[in-house]
């Protein structure tokens, strides 16, 4: 695993995705999301997620280059919940590269904002926001 970065810019993130599952085709080798979401919602917390997968594209990179992805609880300082590093060559700036990361029984304490955090050595590339919510009976007002 690369420790030292090199002089070049970090590549830029293009889309950051979170689904249920996540697919390629192995004769185009094309990427397909199953079930987007960003919210999740459920009637009691904590609750575990059985599965669900992280997507995320990038371009500009120069060489290889270590992919850092996490899953923060920003109510806690410093709550990690996810993390794994991933190297992605790139042969050209113009290319795209990809990775995907599965992840299984994800525990969510609490309701409230997590984020999937996508770096390049550590550097903080962009985010993706989950929203998780606890479902609450609401009046359901019926109008003549």
């Amino acid at each position: 695993m690369l420790t030292k970065r090199p002089n070049v810019p970090p590549p830029t993130l293009l889309s950051a995705v979170v689904c249920e599952h996540f697919t390629i085709d192995p004769d185009t080798e094309r990427p397909s999301a199953i079930d987007m979401f960003e919210v999740i919602t459920t009637t009691g917390y904590p609750v575990v997620c059985p599965y669900m997968s992280f997507f995320c594209e990038m371009t500009n990179g120069r060489g290889i280059v270590p992919i850092t992805v996490r899953l923060v609880d920003l109510t806690l300082a410093g709550g990690i919940l996810f993390e794994k590093t991933v190297e992605r060559e790139f042969q050209d700036v113009r290319e795209v590269a990809y990775a995907v990361f599965n992840l299984l029984r994800v525990y969510f304490p609490r309701p409230g904002e997590y984020r999937f955090q996508v770096y390049a050595w550590e550097q903080l590339l962009g985010e993706r926001r989950i929203i998780c919510r606890e479902f609450r009976e609401s009046f359901v007002w019926v109008l003549d």
